[in-house]
């Protein structure tokens, strides 16, 4: 699985395909991480060096602390990334836009129709790829212009589903 992971100001790309090894930017790396406790705690091993972190969830990723410096991570895998931008997640506040499939599929569901008011995060489109059902949310409160597939379509990548305003 791939992950795109920020800490700090820096991205890397980790790829997690086997036990005991991780490749960060290209680079294979052996790896050993275990649960210390409940309240987390872990204990790491890389580079051959022995590491204690404490990982505590937060509202935007994790904060881990590893030899008294507080790192702040964000995780995101590599799917949801692609998903989350193909849906506009990342787009300007005002103005049409149009929801994409971020990959080929089948419309499972269309929960909105022209003239309804959505909320950001609201799921507008459900399409089932590579037998997954996914989530399309409305990147933005708006208002459904148009909703351009109905369920069980056939739906090609980039193929505009929803146009809101």
């Amino acid at each position: 699985m791939r992950y795109i992971t920020t800490v700090g100001e820096r991205v890397y790309t980790i790829d997690i395909d086997r036990e005991g090894e991780v490749v960060i930017d290209g680079q294979a790396r052996p790896i050993d991480m275990r649960a210390i406790d409940e309240e987390g705690l872990y204990s790491l091993l890389a580079n051959n060096q022995s590491f204690e972190a404490l990982v505590e969830e937060s509202e935007d990723g994790y904060r881990v602390l590893i030899d008294g410096v507080l790192y702040h991570v964000r995780v995101v895998d590599e799917r949801a990334k692609r998903l989350a931008e193909a849906a506009g997640a990342f787009t300007a506040a005002g103005g049409e836009l149009s929801i994409k499939s971020p990959m080929p599929g089948l419309i499972v569901a269309t929960p909105v129709q022209a003239g309804d008011t959505v909320k950001k995060g609201q799921v507008v489109v459900i399409l089932e790829s590579m037998k997954m059902e996914n989530e399309l949310k409305a990147p933005r409160d708006g208002k459904v212009v148009a909703v351009k597939v109905q369920p069980r379509q056939a739906v090609e990548q980039n193929q505009v589903l929803v146009v809101i305003e």
